[in-house]
This record gives C-alpha cells, structure tokens and sequence, in this order.
C-alpha cells in the first residue's frame, strides 16, 4: 500500500495504467484484510466446545458468534455515510488496535449474553477497518487494477476462514478456550503495526472537492438499480456462506461423521482452493463480465449444496470445497463491480454494500440456524440453495 499511495495520484490517475509495484502492494493488501477479518469466522472452528461451555442450542451459540455480522452492519453505514471525511490511514490503525480490546476479553465472557455483545463489538472494529481499505482501494487503484486489489483482499479474507480456524481449533484443543482469544488479540495488534509500517497517510478523495451530502449520495447509490442489485447479492452470499459453514459443524462432530476437535479444525483446508481461484477473479470478471462471473460462481456453490447432504466425510468435505470456492468468487465479483460502478462517493456506496453484506450474515445465521434447529441439516441446506438462486436473479441487473 505504501507504494500504491505513494505513486498513484487520484487527480492523476488514468484509467488503464498499472501502478508499480503490484505483486508487493497485493501482498500487503492481503495479510491486511487476512488480520482485520481473522477473528471473524475462526470461532466457528470452536462452536461445539463453546456451545458445551455456555451449555445452550446450536441456534443460540450459532448466532451469538455471528452477532458480530450485527456490528460489521452498523460500522459499514456508519462509516461509509462519514467516509468522506476520514483519514483512510488513521482510521484503519485506531479499528483494529481497538479489536484487541473486545478480543481478549471474550476470554474471560461470563455468560452468553455478555459473548454475544463482545462479539458485536468485534464487529464494529472489524467493519470500520475493512470499510475504510475497501474505500482506500477503490480511490487509490486505477480501474485497471481495481479488479485485482479487490481480489487480493478479498483472497486474504479467505486465508483468514482457513487460517483462523486452524488456529482457533488447535488452541482451544491444547490450550483451552481462553487462549485461543488472547492469541488472536495479539493477531490484531500485529494488523494495526502492518497498517502503521505500510500505509501512507492520503486524503479522503472528497476532501479536496465539494461534495455532496452523505444523505444525498447514500439515496443517490440506493437509487441506482446495478448498485441496488448488487448489495442484494451480497446480502445472499453472505446469508448462503453463514448457513453453511455455522451450522455444518454441528453435523461433522455428529454421528455418522463423529470428528474431534482437532479434526473439525483440519477440515478447513477446504478453504485451500478458494484462496488460489478468488486471486483470479478479478482477471475472470474482466474478460468474461460481471454477470457472466457471478453466475457462474454462484452454480459452483450450489453444485456443492447436494453433496453436503451425503453420509460420507469425502463427498461433504468436497461440497464445502465447492461452496467456499464459488462463494468467495461471487463476493470478490460482486465488492470490485461496487467499487467500479460508483462513480463518485465510493466510501459510501462501500458502506452501503458491506451493511448488506453482513446483515445478510446476521439474518442468515437466525433463519437458517431456526431451520436447523427445528428441521434439521437438510432444511438449512434448502435455504442456502434459495439464497443463491436469489443472487443469481438479482446479477440480472448488473450491467454497466
């Protein structure tokens, strides 16, 4: 990012020239979103132990985890609707040396009820930096390598799903739950020194300029029907994501699959492959088209749906490969399509999207975990394969 601010100049930018620099900056693009995200989603690695450990539901310990999503929703509004005014630099260091805060102390939460607000609070650290880089990108790259910046942070969030849940599952296993949480605290001091070292400081783009008001360009993105339908699929994608990778713990630590712990941390490396394909997205979307990208990994997730209903470890370890891979690819399509279609205001119209996003999450994490709760693993498998055919209908839309 260093060398990405320092030669780019968004008064000078020229829509079809590569920065330098590109493999460097991609890097730190990644481990960036790779330590602002990591906290997350690795808890899920651990919802049986803390399931046991607050002795409630799958439901309730499901949604508790992902209350997070609820602060991620609030943050990205929030942040976005100011974005014009805040120092992307400074903002992104002060989220996540505050994450630490909330991340320790959930290893001394009393109660479910204080886990879930703690969580909530993660949320709010977390969104506020990755809304502020994703508004940083979009100002900062030139169109040519937007694409490819959004896919490299993008990719570190999916190293974080697989990364953070080994972690979290090797730690709560061998060293309790307690340190599983201080040891990801320490994780997002190390992200706010990477930003400290790596990121220049570079105006708001807006700063310079008369712009309009937040409320004004908020209902001015609303309006546009491409933007409108691309923060629809996101709320999907994230809705589909949630149900399947909370509540498909609770089935491999069950009979006929019976993993321990250690082992349910194993079966992340079903990540491994979306870390390598989401790199290419934005390479896919810009030969081939939004549409036609999103569409098509959209239909990999939902071949991996069926799969997942098997009573064989292999066959539902390769549809969670296929879900995580066609997942990630639609969100990496989708985040560089807003960061592009915006034309102006693009920290707001970034807000807009991830409030959706992680709503969807929210929302998919209630729904699906009642399904579960009371249908069982099939009827949650049903509502990820309706939150999919509606993305699916909703990338009609996306045309520029």
């Amino acid at each position: 990012m260093t060398i990405l601010s320092a030669s780019v100049k968004p008064t000078a930018m020229t829509a079809d020239a590569h920065s330098p620099g590109l493999a460097f900056r991609s890097l730190v693009i990644g481990l960036t979103a790779f330590l602002t995200v990591v906290d997350l989603f690795a808890t899920q690695a651990i919802l049986p132990s803390l399931t046991r450990h607050y002795d409630v539901t799958p439901a309730a310990m499901g949604f508790a985890v992902n209350a997070s999503t609820f602060g991620m929703a609030t943050a990205s509004l929030v942040v976005g609707f100011f974005s014009p005014h805040i120092d992307r630099r400074t903002g992104i260091l002060l989220s996540l040396a505050l994450l630490a805060i909330p991340t320790s102390l959930l290893a001394v939460a009393p109660n479910l009820a204080v886990f879930t607000t703690l969580r909530v609070a993660q949320g709010l650290c977390m969104a506020s930096a990755f809304a502020l880089t994703l508004a940083y990108l979009g100002e900062q790259c030139s169109a040519m390598d937007a694409g490819g910046a959004f896919a490299a942070y993008i990719t570190g969030n999916v190293a974080s799903n697989l990364v953070g849940r080994l972690i979290s599952a090797a730690l709560a296993d061998g060293l309790g739950l307690a340190w599983n949480f201080y040891f990801f605290a320490a994780l997002n001091l190390a992200g706010a020194a990477l930003v400290y070292l790596t990121v220049n400081r570079v105006r708001p783009m807006h700063a310079t300029m008369r712009a309009p008001s937040p409320w004004s360009a908020t209902i001015a993105h609303w309006r546009n029907p491409q933007l409108r339908a691309a923060f629809g699929i996101g709320f999907c994608i994230l809705f589909a994501f949630i149900g399947t990778f909370t509540y498909v713990n609770f089935v491999l630590v069950r009979p006929p699959l019976s993993l321990g712990m250690m082992d349910l941390g194993l079966v992340y490396f079903v990540f491994l492959p979306s870390v390598v394909t989401t790199l290419l997205a934005g390479k896919v979307a810009a030969r081939l088209g939004t549409r036609p990208t999103i569409w098509s990994a959209l239909a990999v997730a939902g071949l991996g749906l069926p799969l997942m209903l098997a009573p064989h470890l292999g066959e539902v370890l390769a549809g969670m490969v296929l879900v995580g891979v066609g997942t990630f690819f639609a969100q990496a399509a989708a985040t560089g399509f807003v960061g592009q279609a915006a034309a102006d205001n693009r920290g707001i119209a970034s807000g807009a999207y991830l409030a959706c996003y992680f709503c969807g999450g929210l929302v998919g994490t209630a729904v699906l975990g009642r399904l579960f709760d009371s249908f069982g693993w099939q009827a949650c498998i049903w509502g990820v394969g309706a939150a999919l055919a509606l993305a699916g209908l909703l990338t009609f839309a996306l045309k520029r």
